[in-house]
């Protein structure tokens, strides 16, 4: 026994004498022990043992005097057991009183009692509290252990039920075994709770404390054979009455009303059982809800993921590009969770069902996980192809934009060039000159053919582009093709009438020799040099496109190459200008009329000045593009580093858990409640790291927008982390529903975790390869290592299919550990079944074929009588049996209500 805020109680564990008198001495001592506990123990024991020894058509009339000779100790013991004990000692000496006592205590201690520091001599010399001790030992043992409600010991069992008898009743609050009883209400409530005929509850007052207990005293002794074990008097007059004869009266009260015990215990079945299929069609509601808003949502995203429109731009582009991160960060997420939640529901929802031996639940069609999971694969997919499409159409579009500004650049050189060359070879003004006047004209025009050779090379270029720009359908290709045709059409007709040309100068060659050396050696090194001029200006401007510091260092190696040569250049352009200081010179000599006109070229040493000049100034501007390109290039190495690291940081991380949620799945760490405390943890851990996927994001999105492509420092990509991710989330998700349903399936089962240790340990020994599940011949030898008896010979062989067929009923070829857990349990427990449930209602009838609507609510939950009634009220006439209406029965999903509700 022990102290609990100064009331009195027991553990009700056998030790019963020890504990009683220790307890006392120590309450005793510290001036706890109220006298008139004593007294009030007295009468009730009194009453108490009277109540059964008239039985045998006897009685006492002082405790602690008429059971010292032991022969009405030992008939009262055998009045409340059923029992015989040894034939008593019929002498009047002390010893022969002794050995009856003893005899007495003997059958005691056989029933599993402790008595320790009660002795027969103290029986035997009339020691009132150790008499009292004895048989508070007995009505311990014989009256009170034995009630249990909810599997809690007696005292909280007598507790609990006297709780749930008087909850409906108004000023009545049962804490405990003194100050609850003190105005008599609750005993009141108890009779009338099982008896209302005998009391009028309505008319008694939490004023009248007296009435209340007098009342409930007289009807107890009149109609249910409960003698008066307690005086009014005594419990209103002290502060705190004595807890052990409170409990022995109403221990009387239970028995009186152990029948109406047993409707309670079946009205609790049948609230279990109302309550699975209320929560079962709640679950049923919620996942064709969460299923047609999943599919629906997958069914609008579609199209849009299936488009390979744009408008043909790359800012266009970008923008589609930006849609779809959007999506990925902040559309899809919540849907992914909702999957989760889905396949979560479903699965709790299917283990609840067949915990209670339910049909399987079949979701509308089209709306199985099945169906879910394919249209999900199939948004993934459609998924990698949009963005695999979105980063192809940037990069061909990146392409075209530089294409067609080359295009142009070259176009504009070339048309630049060929102005007024068409009307210079149709002239005639060869017709007027003299000899020295035609040949320089001919040494002219083949400086010009030369001229017109070197720019053969531009005009494919040209047409080479068109076509690349052509091939990659770019949205102006049309004026690029009539741009094209126009400059080929002219360079036709300019070859042309070179040739016309060079005919007609021929023919006048043969009467004009005079020759102009120093002319024509100024045309011929002006010519080249002008054309290398050209060609180096147009190079310097040339617009590049790189992806990586390799590229462009490759274009400033080729760049410093083409500096070291300037000086050569330098030399060549200072011995072209020589020659023309040399014609000015012998013009000023010797006063040629028109002699500083060169006959053989158009070139002046102004012209190749101005172009040197342009040279020399685009030198350190190309210098510059170089430079800035060199830095893009660094900044995007240095991006390509910084995914790298975290990539690789995040990637072992999520292959980390999902080894470690593998682990945990596979049962071998710990109990359900330890492996599903773990799994919490690392759920939280997961959530935790989510920052990092964030951070990455963030940096694969300054990646994307610096139009980098691949990288070399890593093995992961945005796409592999992410699915890792979103398998990470789903594999801790479905390992925690899977445990859920196992301590699910262990708690509504009654099987110990021993058991489903054993269960795991046996089912992981045969799973060879941890794929979570065994074929027959592994299952066969799982089954013999669990003890089951299952022969080679033919009777085996049919033993083993009978099994096969519960486990595998829809002939998969292998066995889940779900559906071996569910085969075991059902091996080594009971359920609820239908005969059961329908026991329960015939008890909560009575006598009756039928069951009233009034008294399903008096002794079910409302929420859950009120799910009982309308089944009758809204479609039934009066007393119509529930087992002609099977449509109805269908809609609640049960198929054993099969009783009478009127």
């Amino acid at each position: 026994m022990m102290m609990d805020n100064g009331v009195m109680t027991n553990n009700y564990d056998g030790s019963y004498g020890d504990g009683y008198m220790e307890q006392e001495e120590e309450w005793e001592r510290e001036g706890l022990l109220d006298p008139a506990w004593e007294k009030q123990q007295k009468k009730t024991f009194t009453a108490w043992c009277n109540s059964h020894l008239r039985k045998a058509g006897t009685g006492i009339e002082n405790i602690d005097e008429d059971f010292r000779n032991g022969l009405k100790l030992m008939l009262l013991l055998e009045v409340i057991s059923g029992e015989t004990l040894p034939k008593p000692d019929r002498g009047k000496m002390r010893f022969h009183k002794i050995a009856n006592v003893n005899k007495a205590l003997d059958f005691i201690a056989s029933k599993g009692v402790k008595l320790v520091s009660i002795g027969a001599e103290e029986i035997v010399d009339g020691n009132l509290k150790m008499t009292l001790g004895m048989i508070w030992t007995i009505i311990l043992r014989f009256a009170i252990q034995d009630i249990s409600v909810e599997e809690m010991t007696a005292k909280e069992g007598l507790l609990l039920w006297c709780q749930r008898k008087t909850a409906p009743y108004k000023n009545v609050n049962v804490q405990n075994f003194h100050l609850s009883f003190k105005d008599g209400l609750a005993f009141c409530a108890l009779i009338h709770r099982h008896r209302p005929d005998l009391i009028d509850y309505s008319k008694l007052s939490k004023d009248n404390p007296l009435e209340n207990l007098n009342t409930a005293f007289d009807v107890a002794e009149k109609y249910l054979d409960i003698p008066r074990m307690l005086d009014p008097d005594d419990l209103i007059n002290t502060p705190k009455p004595d807890e052990r004869a409170i409990m022995t009266y109403v221990s009387c009260y239970y028995h009186a009303f152990q029948g109406a015990q047993q409707a309670e215990t079946a009205a609790n079945r049948i609230c279990k059982v109302l309550k699975v299929n209320q929560e079962n069609e709640r679950l049923m509601e919620e996942y064709e809800r969460l299923a047609s808003d999943l599919l629906e949502w997958i069914r609008r995203t579609m199209p849009w993921l299936n488009s390979r429109q744009t408008d043909n731009s790359l800012a266009g582009c970008q923008k589609k590009l930006e849609d779809y991160r959007t999506y990925r960060r902040k559309h899809k997420p919540p849907r992914v969770e909702q999957k989760a939640k889905l396949e979560t529901n479903f699965n709790t929802l299917q283990t609840k069902l067949r915990l209670s031996n339910r049909p399987a639940y079949m979701p509308t069609e089209g709306k199985m996980v099945s169906d879910i999971a394919q249209a999900w694969k199939g948004l993934e997919i459609a998924e990698k192809a949009f963005e695999e499409w979105l980063l192809s159409e940037m990069m061909r579009l990146e392409r075209l934009e530089y294409l067609a500004q080359k295009f142009k650049h070259k176009a504009d050189i070339h048309e630049d060039w060929t102005r007024g060359k068409e009307e210079m070879l149709q002239s005639q003004d060869f017709r007027q000159c003299k000899l020295y006047d035609i040949k320089a004209l001919k040494k002219k025009h083949e400086a010009f053919e030369s001229d017109l050779a070197a720019h053969q090379d531009r005009v494919e270029q040209i047409a080479a582009i068109a076509q690349e720009l052509n091939t990659l359908e770019y949205h102006e290709v049309a004026s690029v093709n009539a741009r094209c045709q126009r400059i080929c059409s002219q360079w036709d007709r300019l070859g042309a009438l070179t040739q016309r040309r060079r005919a007609a100068l021929d023919d006048a060659e043969r009467v004009l020799e005079q020759i102009d050396l120093l002319h024509l050696e100024f045309a011929k090194r002006a010519a080249p040099f002008n054309n290398w001029l050209d060609g180096t200006r147009e190079d310097l401007v040339d617009m590049f496109i790189v992806h990586t510091i390799e590229e462009i260092s490759g274009l400033m190696d080729a760049h410093a190459r083409f500096k070291a040569t300037l000086g050569e250049a330098d030399k060549e352009y200072q011995a072209i200008v020589n020659l023309v200081h040399q014609v000015e010179s012998i013009v000023k000599q010797h006063q040629i009329p028109g002699g500083l006109e060169n006959p053989y070229t158009t070139l002046t040493a102004h012209e190749l000045n101005r172009k040197w000049s342009d040279v020399r100034q685009l030198v350190p501007q190309r210098d510059g593009t170089l430079a800035a390109e060199l830095r893009k290039q660094q900044n995007n190495e240095n991006l390509r580093r910084q995914f790298a690291e975290k990539a690789n940081a995040v990637g072992p991380w999520i292959e980390r858990q999902m080894d470690a949620v593998t682990a945990i799945g596979m049962g071998l760490q710990g109990s359900l409640e330890d492996q599903l405390h773990r799994l919490k943890e690392y759920e939280s851990g997961v959530y935790a790291y989510k920052p990092h996927i964030e951070e990455l994001e963030r940096i694969h999105q300054a990646v994307q927008e610096g139009m980098i492509f691949e990288n070399r420092y890593s093995q992961y990509t945005m796409e592999t982390l992410r699915v890792g991710w979103e398998q990470l989330l789903t594999s801790i998700n479905r390992t925690i529903n899977e445990v859920e349903n196992q301590i699910l399936t262990r708690d509504s089962k009654g099987i110990t975790q021993e058991q489903l240790t054993e269960f795991r340990a046996s089912f992981n020994h045969f799973d060879k390869n941890r794929t979570g599940r065994l074929a027959p011949e592994e299952l066969k030898s799982c089954l013999v290592s669990l003890g089951y008896s299952i022969g080679k010979d033919r009777q085996g062989e049919l033993d083993f299919q009978r099994i096969l067929a519960v486990v595998d009923p829809n002939n998969t070829g292998y066995v889940s550990f779900d559906a071996f857990l569910d085969f075991m349990t059902r091996e080594s427990t009971d359920t609820d079944t239908a005969e059961q449930v329908i026991d329960s209602f015939r008890i909560l009838a009575g006598d009756k074929p039928y069951i009233t609507a009034e008294e399903l609510r008096r002794e079910l939950p409302p929420d859950q009588a009120e799910y009982c009634v309308p089944l009758d009220h809204c479609t039934m006439k009066k007393g119509r049996d529930l087992r002609n209406n099977k449509d109805l029965l269908r809609h609640r999903n049960y198929d054993l209500l099969t009783w009478r509700i009127i």
